[in-house]
């Protein structure tokens, strides 16, 4: 985990924005990605402010690997949002899993590197604030700031 465990219920952001209201958006992380670039880039446009080329491209990054790790661990994404608020643009993911994420060793016993078990390690560096929420249906949200210039 990060240093710190937030949990609650409360799962959507104000403002957050999803594909239909009626129903979670379930987005493949590619169009994760596509959301997430279009928010910022509007709020670029909005403030008449340049985009940072690097924040966009953890706010990506962390919204691969979010979603990515709901797909892998958590047994499917169930919900998705992006919300792009004061400095920082927020990532809600929503799971079936409740286990917490978890980073794994990057080496095994003998000392060998082993692959994965990294993305979660790269969100927590990246991000200012990251929340795991307990959903009442069951299942977790991570949702995760990822500051902006």
């Amino acid at each position: 985990m990060c240093e710190e465990r937030m949990t609650g219920t409360d799962t959507a952001p104000p403002g957050a924005r999803r594909a239909d209201t009626r129903r979670p958006y379930r987005p493949r992380p590619a169009e994760a990605r596509q959301a997430v670039w279009q928010a910022v880039c509007e709020r670029c446009r909005a403030t008449h402010t340049p985009c940072d080329a690097e924040a966009l491209a953890d706010a990506l990054l962390v919204t691969s690997e979010l979603t990515t790790n709901a797909i892998l661990h958590g047994g499917g994404i169930t919900d998705f949002r992006v919300d792009v608020t004061g400095p920082g643009v927020r990532v809600s993911v929503s799971d079936r899993s409740a286990e917490l994420p978890v980073a794994r060793p990057t080496t095994d016993r003998q000392g060998r590197f082993t692959p994965g078990g990294r993305g979660w390690p790269i969100v927590c560096r990246l991000c200012r604030d990251v929340r795991v929420a307990d959903l009442p249906s069951g299942g977790k949200c991570i949702t995760a700031v990822v500051p902006l210039p």
